[in-house]
């Protein structure tokens, strides 16, 4: 039995999308799958069981990766074909079963409307696979489980990034003495391209407390990892994403995105937004999320602190 799982470009959709290919591997143990996403997005597939192939869509002109897509697809007789970005080539292909993901609806959350793409209610939740290689590289960098901080300080673009300087004040505080993680790590996550922001942040936390792996672990890794953390505290991301999925408890910070909509997902998940409402912070003169700042300033430390002890005692860590 052949699959075709096209699925998106960025990581956080991608890994929102997981859970559906988990139901799919549950639901029909022989499959050989080809998962076809965007560049970014196709690390976190690796592992997959049963996985044929990657196909990663490197974005073209006029579209004509979806030309690309149906070339190296046309000659397969697949029996499913899963398409959660409603394209034009899956139409084009020959299968025996389709799922389409037709609208995307902002008022429901992202992990319900994939669900209701194959008929799943309730919807499966994201879900990663790794490696023994994995394991061992994050048993190696925690060697103990559940104690660490990890933060997640940046996003895809600024406006959505809270203040380095009070995710820095906030690990101090929930680390200190008497804090909900006295005396843990902190681990600063992030890509290479944001390694030298999470250097500048890592500064103002007290060293050897502070450990900068930003740049320096894959995504699959960077899970493994996040599954030994005690704690993820990060901005509306796919690294977000990513901790919700691992099953450590996740706490989402949000502004100028729809928590509803693209909220961590997961009995361990929450999340708090800035005072000012989504249509506030998008709706203001000048708005322009390529080069638009920070929109997050409105959140303060006390409250992302009040919500970090509310999910630390909601899933049984205190008393």
């Amino acid at each position: 039995m052949k699959i075709l799982f096209i699925t998106s470009t960025r990581i956080g959709d991608a890994v929102l999308s997981t859970g559906l290919l988990c139901e799919l591997v549950r639901s029909h143990p022989t499959i050989d799958i080809t998962v076809a996403c965007g560049p970014a997005a196709a690390p976190i597939f690796a592992e997959t069981p049963n996985l044929k192939t990657v196909l990663r869509m490197n974005k073209r002109v006029a579209s004509l990766h979806w030309l690309d897509l149906w070339k190296k697809c046309v000659s397969i007789r697949w029996d499913i074909i899963v398409d959660l970005r409603n394209s034009p080539v899956s139409r084009m292909l020959f299968a025996k079963s389709r799922y389409f993901m037709k609208r995307n609806d902002p008022s429901q959350h992202r992990v319900q409307q994939l669900g209701s793409v194959m008929g799943l209610f309730p919807p499966p939740p994201p879900h990663l696979w790794i490696s023994g290689e994995h394991e061992q590289a994050a048993k190696k960098l925690l060697p103990e489980r559940d104690r660490a901080l990890a933060l997640g300080p940046m996003a895809n673009w600024r406006g959505k990034e809270w203040q380095p300087e009070k995710f820095s004040e906030l690990a101090c505080r929930l680390t200190k003495d008497g804090g909900i993680l006295a005396g843990a790590p902190v681990l600063i996550l992030g890509s290479d391209g944001e390694r030298l922001r999470a250097e500048k942040m890592a500064s103002d936390i007290p060293w050897p407390k502070c450990i900068n792996l930003a740049g320096k672990l894959d995504l699959l890794t960077a899970y493994a990892v996040l599954r030994r953390s005690a704690l993820f505290i990060g901005n509306d991301s796919g690294l977000m994403h990513i901790a919700a999925a691992s099953g450590v408890p996740t706490l989402g910070l949000f502004g100028p995105s729809r928590e509803e909509h693209y909220g961590p997902w997961g009995e361990k998940a929450a999340w708090v937004r800035t005072c000012k409402t989504y249509d506030e912070l998008v709706g203001q003169p000048g708005y322009d999320h390529r080069n638009t700042g920070s929109l997050m300033s409105s959140l303060s430390i006390d409250q992302v602190e009040e919500a970090v002890i509310s999910l630390w005692c909601r899933v049984g860590r205190v008393n």
